[in-house]
């Protein structure tokens, strides 16, 4: 059987997003342990809250050992080629956790690793955080059939990965940005061909809101774009979810943010610690999502891994 890399959303089928989302719902013990004896590399060139607990313990809860390492323990393309880190961890571990600054990166180590790659987060996409999102949204809202999402702020790796799902799963997306920050025609029509939903841009956030039964955003500024801070803050302006944004939502709707968070930048203190915020059950299901998505994982690939991984 061939490995499977989770890169992005879009790695996974339609009906393989909704086995994993079903996973990620199941109680740990009916899950069994398929890393059983074996370890996990996560390795890290940028520092995480979420995505560290939550992998390390899905692996511990699938039964396996995860190893944390620093990204200058490795020096990914300084110290080593990535090609010759995954080869070699490959070696090592059931299965390789990578989050990076570029892309391209965990695209490489994909190419030449005997063990499947799970993207932990790169500059083009998010997907363990849209698994999170969108279990998060289904626990709140039911079935995304049909339903409007809209993400109000910058169009991201997260927001990629999220409108990826969204479409999969045949809802709604809709995103308001800055015209300078908006997905390309090219890149909507990539997402809309993954399934029955629909992503599309509007300019203005009350128009992305509107009917909306959830409101997504991020931070403006993402690590590695400091140079370019003052810039982005001058452009977003605007672009704040606040109460009064919130109230051309429907009725209930809830607000979500894969955190961290800067209230009075994007979000407004009162909207993220609101009563219809549902950040906190986010960054939990960061965790359920994972322990799916892992459980899934090893079940493609029959619940055994490498040979030499048990030598």
């Amino acid at each position: 059987m061939s490995i499977r890399h989770i890169l992005d959303t879009s790695d996974l089928s339609v009906e393989e997003l909704k086995d994993v989302l079903a996973l990620a719902q199941m109680p740990v013990a009916q899950l069994g342990e398929p890393l059983t004896g074996h370890c996990a590399a996560l390795i890290f060139e940028k520092p995480s809250n979420r995505t560290r607990h939550s992998m390390e313990v899905a692996v511990v809860q699938l039964g396996g050992h995860p190893v944390y390492t620093r990204g200058e323990e490795v020096g990914i393309d300084v110290r080593e080629t990535a090609e010759d880190i995954a080869q070699v961890m490959a070696g090592y571990h059931a299965f390789l956790g990578a989050r990076v600054f570029k892309h391209d990166v965990v695209q490489r180590m994909a190419s030449v690793s005997s063990v499947p790659v799970v993207n932990m987060l790169s500059d083009v996409a998010h997907p363990l955080q849209a698994l999170a999102d969108v279990l998060t949204m289904h626990q709140q809202h039911g079935d995304l059939q049909g339903k409007k999402i809209a993400w109000v702020g910058d169009f991201n790796n997260v927001a990629n990965s999220l409108a990826q799902a969204c479409v999969m799963l045949g809802a709604e997306f809709v995103v308001s940005t800055p015209p300078q920050y908006r997905p390309t025609e090219s890149e909507l029509a990539t997402i809309n061909a993954l399934g029955k939903g629909i992503a599309q841009y509007v300019a203005a956030p009350s128009e992305a809101v509107n009917g909306a039964i959830a409101v997504h955003t991020d931070v403006w500024i993402s690590m590695g774009e400091e140079s370019v801070a003052a810039e982005k803050a001058a452009a977003f302006s605007g672009f704040m979810v606040t109460q009064d944004l919130m109230t051309k939502a429907q009725q209930g709707a809830c607000f979500y943010h894969c955190l961290p968070a800067h209230r009075g930048s994007e979000v407004e203190a009162a909207v993220i610690d609101g009563a219809n915020s549902r950040v906190i059950e986010q960054a939990h299901n960061r965790l359920h999502s994972a322990r799916g998505l892992l459980a899934w994982i090893f079940q493609q690939q029959g619940a055994v891994v490498k040979e030499s991984a048990q030598s």
